[in-house]
């Protein structure tokens, strides 16, 4: 099944965290908070001003995003809990340093 958010909303995969703390202590599942990382996989074309003009959305797919604990609305498609938001819902754009993409 495919699926495109229209304006300016957005399909958002959640990253999850990594289960163990630094110390190597391991989380249980009914521990774990909900992550607030995700992936983008599809976007809407925009939001309409009022006289009409298209303007595009900052953030596009494949982006990795932070967003608000408790923003959007859970989906499920495909068997896949996903997030639709509001590109006013995504607090930034995680940008990875070139010594994390060698490290990955």
């Amino acid at each position: 099944m495919t699926f495109r958010p229209l304006h300016d909303r957005i399909l958002v995969r959640r990253i999850e965290s990594d289960a163990r703390t630094k110390g190597g202590i391991i989380i249980p599942d009914t521990a774990k908070e909900k992550p607030q990382e995700g992936e983008i996989i599809a976007t809407g074309p925009g939001i309409r001003s009022e006289d009409g003009r298209l303007h595009a959305l900052d953030v596009k797919p494949g982006d990795r995003i932070l967003f608000g604990k408790w923003g959007g609305t859970e989906i499920k498609l495909d068997g896949e809990d996903l997030l639709i938001l509001k590109e006013s819902d995504v607090l930034g754009i995680v940008e990875q340093t070139a010594e994390h993409k060698k490290a990955a």
